[in-house]
């Protein structure tokens, strides 16, 4: 199975497979042994040794073994490692280090030199270390006499740390940055020197190599908004990578369209399932089990597509044009559709080609690393990844899963064309001191003055990379001339975009405040820009939601905490204001809010994950959840009960006792685990966009009234049936009982027992369990697809969001007939 691949464009593709201990044997013992290869030190191993030896890196906890192809030929090898269990305490430990042994085959097919072909190789293996989430730096320590690969390592960024002494040999500890190397990879240097290199040097290499989330303060690599145009962006599109990726979208769209009701699968003699295009020539075939509240639940190898008796391939465009009809799409929307549906695919196939990680090891892993390690996006939407704006190259630098810091941009707005609110205690100096520090803040003040302007006057705004180049140096042109706006340039700090896209953690300081930015990108049925005039209420709609929590005895109990948007700025374009209606996406293109981050909240022992991991399935089949549930030491009933606990009582609290209904999907709640990976409490953040009120009548301050929602009374319900259990829920449930760690009688009756817990608990609210039942037998069916199918640029009107929904038939209550 190719795990990553790459071409390089003179010398064609690379690849890696992982190593078969037995299979590989012969080919690998003749590498190792082989005179030129005297730094692997393995000269004297016997063929029984080799197969020892990869059969213990197999099974050995963060250790793999990759073959590394050039044009399908075996050619190098690959160790990546946890360096912490080799070289001890000779380098500075960081979590998540990795480290990576290398071996360019010694045996040439016709053993003549191929120039720069070590190059090639070392690049690929750098692209592969630096394709895992997170990943920041590399770090080599080859043998002090392997001057060769010292020479290669030079090439492609590294920067001598010390000499250090191993049990086997005496070491130069070198480290690359992930800015280093992205320098290196700008400049497309392939070439290790401008002369030909001696067969040995060109064809034999070993390093080691380390990672870490933090970057290196003493380099920088190129500033964000520059570009390097490489035609490895597209390296992941290949043919068997797009097939792959296609089955698997083709299996969500016949799953979710199913659900809605969009489409009707017949079932056929065999027990397998079929549904016909528009005009009745072609026919899907699949084999599925319908699961509780209809979920489909669809085999996505048993998926196959005929037309006249023939066999097709399948093509995730093609089944929405032999459905458009069926699926109401119009022809304004069809096009834009398909192409969010094409880039969909294209990031599919990108995480296809990035590195397995096993559920069990990103079980294991830090917060951002779990962040930028998910795989499917919205569980509900078929077109979830469209992020249409982003050319191939940008996808690679700001897409979440591509993992890569960015450094925001900032900008100085004249105070009278904008406006800066913040929660209580803060002001907009003293946030702009935490968050840029001094540094930064003397450097934009000194640009300031060269232009004759007082940074003073001005309010900062950070801003997306691609915004600036795409959007406001163009849209806000006049604003920049008359120098109403001012370009600063990028901050210190480097980011990491969130699941969101326009969301960014700080990874080289995380107690900081994660950014929010406006990024005028199509993805899921909006452009994601911010508004100003929405953002000015921002931190007062946050202080009044935290004092809330705080004050709840029921919540406190539960540990529930938000984080708090602490600030927001937004810039005011007096013409586009004055020409554009309510809701614009012109009147959301330059704004920007701070939000608390959760690493400070964190106790002895306890660590972060997105609560949308819980979803997620490796490659091999396992889930996270699984992997958590497995670790923990608890019984999968127990670890279910103290997630629920943790996440769902607060919800329902929040509901019944104070009308306050959350938008908690996965993305938007963070779990705090301990140690074991036991949920303690639940974090809930995108505050003041995505909560409601849903009463005329009850009291809030006048700063807050915007989240008051006129919910029709028969729908309230709604906002736990369906964010919840329909588009949370009943994902989660499947993927437990898939993977043999919970069956969904025993997930839907656990779920019903926390409810009635809570709901003991509170007994005074027992009006309001009556009026809004949990347990009542049906609830309405809405469905998320059919917003976007009927209107893909703008799914909802965020003034009216009830109004909107696309309500179709019924559900059964899968807790119903748990209910006492």
């Amino acid at each position: 199975m190719i795990v990553f691949s790459r071409t390089d464009d003179r010398l064609g593709e690379f690849a890696l497979r992982p190593v078969d201990p037995v299979a590989d044997a012969g080919l690998l013992h003749a590498w190792v042994t082989h005179p030129r290869s005297v730094f692997w030190l393995m000269g004297d191993a016997s063929p029984s040794d080799v197969v020892a030896e990869f059969e213990a890196i197999a099974a050995r906890p963060g250790h793999d073994a990759y073959l590394g192809l050039h044009e399908g030929r075996p050619a190098f090898l690959v160790e990546r490692y946890d360096p912490r269990h080799e070289l001890g305490e000779v380098y500075d430990a960081r979590p998540g280090d990795v480290g990576m042994h290398f071996l360019v085959a010694p045996i040439a097919p016709a053993d003549t030199p191929i120039h720069g072909f070590t190059r090639a190789v070392i690049v690929t293996v750098m692209d592969l270390l630096f394709a895992a989430p997170g990943t920041q730096r590399v770090i080599v320590e080859p043998d002090v006499r392997n001057t060769a690969v010292q020479a290669l390592n030079t090439a492609v960024g590294f920067e001598v740390v010390g000499t250090v002494e191993l049990p086997d040999k005496q070491a130069l500890l070198s480290v690359c940055t992930r800015e280093r190397y992205e320098a290196t990879r700008g400049r497309r240097s392939y070439e290790a020197t401008r002369s030909r290199e001696p067969f040995e040097t060109a064809r034999s290499g070993e390093s080691r190599t380390t990672r870490n989330r933090e970057p290196h303060e003493a380099t920088r690599g190129p500033e964000p908004y520059e570009m390097t145009r490489d035609p490895g962006v597209v390296a992941h599109l290949s043919p068997e990578r797009w097939a792959q990726a296609n089955r698997l979208l083709v299996r969500k769209a016949l799953a979710e369209f199913a659900h809605e009701r969009l489409l009707a699968p017949e079932r056929l003699p065999d027990g397998r399932y079929a549904v016909r295009g528009d005009d009745g020539t072609v026919e899907y075939r699949f084999a599925a089990r319908v699961r509780a509240l209809d979920h489909w639940d669809i085999d996505a190898d048993s998926i196959t597509r005929w037309r006249s008796g023939a066999e097709l391939p399948l093509d995730a465009l093609d089944l929405i044009l032999e459905l458009r009809h069926t699926l109401g799409l119009t022809e304004e929307v069809l096009p834009v559709y398909l192409e969010e549906i094409s880039s969909t695919l294209a990031s599919s196939a990108y995480k296809l080609a990035l590195p397995p990680v096993r559920a069990a090891d990103l079980a294991r892993a830090d917060f951002q690393a779990v962040e930028t390690g998910m795989t499917e996006g919205h569980p509900c939407f078929v077109a979830n990844n469209g992020r249409l704006g982003f050319d191939a190259e940008e996808y690679h630098r700001y897409a979440p899963e591509a993992a890569r810091p960015v450094r925001l941009l900032w900008l100085a707005a004249r105070r009278d064309r904008s406006t800066f609110t913040s929660g209580a205690g803060l002001d907009h100096d003293a946030l702009m001191r935490a968050e840029l520090g001094a540094a930064a803040l003397d450097r934009f003040s000194a640009t300031m003055a060269g232009l004759g302007l007082d940074l003073a006057d001005f309010h900062l705004i950070p801003v997306h990379p691609w915004q600036w180049r795409n959007r406001l140096s163009v849209t806000f042109a006049g604003e920049v001339a008359r120098r109403r706006l001012v370009l600063l340039g990028p901050g210190d700090d480097e980011y990491l975009a969130q699941q969101s896209i326009r969301t960014f953690f700080n990874v080289g300081a995380p107690s900081k405040h994660y950014v929010k930015t406006a990024l005028s990108v199509l993805n899921m049925g909006f452009l994601r820009g911010l508004s100003a005039e929405y953002m000015a209420a921002t931190p007062a709609i946050n202080d009044w939601v935290a004092d809330l929590v705080a004050g709840d005895e029921v919540l406190k109990r539960t540990g529930l905490t938000v984080l708090r948007e602490r600030a927001a700025v937004g810039y005011h374009h007096e013409q586009y204001a004055a020409a554009s209606a309510k809701g614009s996406p012109y009147l959301k293109m330059l704004a920007a809010l701070w939000r608390e981050s959760p690493v400070p909240l964190l106790g002895p022992g306890e660590r972060l994950a997105t609560m949308a991991s819980l979803l997620h399935v490796d490659r091999f089949g396992d889930s996270f959840a699984g992997a958590l549930i497995n670790g923990s030491g608890l019984d999968p009933v127990a670890w279910l009960r103290r997630y629920l606990d943790a996440y769902l009582t607060p919800i329902l609290h929040c509901f019944y006792a104070y009308d306050l209904v959350f938008m908690p999907h996965g993305e938007n709640v963070i779990l705090v685990l301990d140690e074991r990976g036991v949920p303690q409490r639940a974090v809930f953040k995108d505050i003041a966009e995505e909560i409601g009120v849903m009463s005329a009548d009850r009291p809030l301050p006048p700063g807050v009234e915007r989240v008051r929602a006129d919910v029709p009374e028969d729908m309230k319900v709604l906002s736990i049936f369906t964010d919840v259990f329909d588009c949370f829920f009943r994902f989660l449930g499947a993927v437990l009982d898939a993977d043999g760690t919970l069956d969904e009688d025993t997930f839907w009756s656990t779920v019903a027992a926390c409810v009635m817990d809570y709901q003991d608990s509170v007994p005074h609210l027992a009006d309001r369990f009556a009026t809004y039942d949990l347990f009542a037998e049906r609830f309405a069916l809405s469905c998320l697809n059919r917003l976007q199918l009927r209107n893909n640029r703008q799914m909802i009107d965020l003034t009216d969001p009830a109004g909107a929904l696309q309500l179709v038939g019924t559900l059964e209550n899968p807790i119903a007939r748990f209910a006492r």
